[in-house]
């Protein structure tokens, strides 16, 4: 069996598959409060006031991604660019310039201390993780970490902005 046939039997089970760094990790299918927050905070997300950074702020809501280290599929997936046209029917390759994650009960660790360091390590340049239950807000770069509450905007390394 190859793995996009896998991952199309999981996701008819109403599983979502992920793995990271070798690791199989698995999920029931969101629940309505998750999806109904990524709408949210996907619906916020506008390019840069009056700068000139060249991203087109271009939202994958829920797609799998083939990472370098693993198979992710972001609850957001923020890009410059349009995933080539090749790809738009299969998992895309091209590494989004920020992720975000609405935290799934029975999942915390998963989202919160697994996703964050994988993503920085395929290339992302923000990782966003936004706990519905208590409202933090984790925002990951490089750089570093900061933790916030929601409602909050968030500019982007690559000049987008959302509301979390």
């Amino acid at each position: 069996m190859t793995l996009p046939t896998s991952l199309l039997q999981a996701s008819e089970l109403g599983i979502r598959l992920e793995i990271v760094n070798g690791l199989a990790i698995w999920e029931a299918q969101p629940l309505y409060r998750h999806q109904k927050a990524i709408d949210r905070i996907a619906r916020s997300l506008r390019g840069p006031d009056g700068q000139t950074h060249g991203c087109g702020c271009i939202d994958a809501l829920d797609v799998y991604i083939q990472f370098a280290s693993g198979l992710k599929r972001p609850d957001l997936s923020i890009f410059c660019q349009e995933p080539p046209e090749d790809q738009q029917d299969q998992v895309l390759t091209l590494v989004p310039e920020a992720v975000v994650e609405v935290v799934s009960k029975g999942f915390e660790a998963r989202d919160l201390e697994i996703g964050p360091p994988f993503y920085l390590s395929q290339g992302v340049k923000d990782v966003v993780v936004f706990d519905p239950a208590t409202l933090l807000v984790l925002h990951v770069r490089k750089d570093g970490v900061s933790r916030q509450v929601s409602p909050v905007e968030i500019e982007l390394e690559c000049g987008c902005r959302l509301t979390v």
